[in-house]
């Protein structure tokens, strides 16, 4: 008999399928919050109304907007928030915008609660220290498909060490996600599908985890076959909202596994040195990497693989290889070259991958550096 544990998140819900603003008036007003800070995207604040619309839909609850948070979340642009929503007195906080919009947003939450004023101070939200749980809560609203919205985790990086951090409290999971197609219509093309991939990599290391559930496995399949049809849909015809919403569905269904506890794999673990150290983006990550963890995992999980692939809709063929097409169908990076990274880089990302919480859990055993640089020199 198997056995297993599955854990349950404590996000209440999410809307779909219908205008944001619309949905953000109903949340708050049922949440009782009366000084809402706004944080977005600077590109959305600037050239399109979709921030606009929020503050409207907020009327005089909206008590400012914060729309400087650079990519990968840096430690100063969260003080800068914290600060500005501590001022403020904020007591619920709206996304709309990417991922590093929704992790920052995650981390305001711990410094809120733990009276962090400073980059230094925020060592003490990392463990072993005890945390105070956020009071502070969150909506968001995501214009891309990385998902971070449904998992309680904050990818942060210092910028002192180039080190991708991450900070965790259950309550810092959105208390409500909105899903529209309408306000991703602003996402470069190349973001969403890259991102879209992201969300594919949850999916594939999500099954593939030697720590996998049918439960996560069903949402994760699921998730795959969806995204699997609507990025070429969307990259064929942008207008159309039923595929950018079924990614957006795929994009959560894809989180089943991580926020029920399954670690994912080298993808992710080597994902996060290249982002932190050499600003690749999250989503261009995964689209160098999955193919080739994927190729060098095979030994290990080759059952699990081909699931993969007969959920992408290619039964009987190797998942790599699918995934390998269907990242250069979407005209996406495949090779560390692509992206300007070296061999002579391999040493550093190999040992700094080491330290992350998922490099140590893939599925087929890595026991230091040397495992890491086999995959590089495949991705290279």
């Amino acid at each position: 008999m198997t056995s297993g544990r599955v854990v349950f998140t404590d996000m209440e819900e999410v809307h779909y399928g219908k205008p944001a603003d619309r949905s953000v008036a109903e949340l708050v007003e049922g949440y009782g919050a009366e000084r809402v800070l706004v944080m977005a995207s600077g590109t959305l604040n600037r050239e399109t109304d979709e921030v606009e619309k929020v503050r409207r839909a907020l009327g005089n609850k909206c008590v400012g907007t914060f729309a400087s948070m650079p990519a990968h979340s840096p430690r100063s642009a969260v003080i800068a928030a914290t600060r500005q929503a501590r001022e403020a007195r904020a007591d619920l906080i709206v996304t709309l915008g990417g991922g590093s919009i929704t992790d920052g947003a995650k981390a305001v939450q711990l410094c809120l609660a733990n009276d962090i004023g400073s980059v230094e101070e925020m060592d003490r939200l990392r463990p072993p220290s005890e945390i105070k749980a956020p009071t502070v809560r969150q909506i968001s609203i995501p214009t891309t498909l990385s998902a971070g919205e449904f998992s309680g985790i904050a990818g942060v990086t210092n910028e002192a060490t180039k080190v991708k951090e991450l900070f965790r409290h259950p309550l810092t999971i959105p208390r409500a996600v909105v899903l529209d197609p309408e306000v991703t219509r602003h996402t470069p093309m190349w973001l969403f599908l890259s991102t879209g991939i992201r969300a594919v990599d949850h999916c594939v290391e999500g099954v593939c985890s030697n720590e996998s559930t049918e439960f996560t496995n069903a949402s994760a399949l699921h998730g795959l076959a969806m995204l699997a049809r609507g990025l070429p849909r969307v990259l064929a015809d942008p207008k159309d909202m039923k595929a950018r919403l079924d990614c957006q569905i795929g994009s959560w269904l894809s989180m089943g596994g991580l926020a029920a506890g399954v670690p994912m794999g080298a993808s992710h673990g080597i994902g996060y040195v290249l982002g932190a150290v050499f600003d690749v983006p999250h989503g261009h990550t995964s689209c160098i990497m999955l193919p080739w963890v994927m190729r060098w995992n095979k030994p290990a999980n080759a059952d699990k693989q081909a699931a993969v692939a007969a959920a992408m809709g290619h039964p009987g063929k190797d998942a790599g290889d699918v995934l390998d097409q269907f990242i250069a169908g979407l005209g996406m990076p495949r090779t560390l070259g692509a992206v300007k990274i070296g061999r002579e880089h391999f040493e550093r990302i190999a040992k700094q991958a080491m330290g992350t919480p998922w490099v140590p859990r893939n599925p087929r055993p890595i026991y230091g550096p040397a495992e890491v640089q086999e995959i590089l020199t495949l991705a290279a």
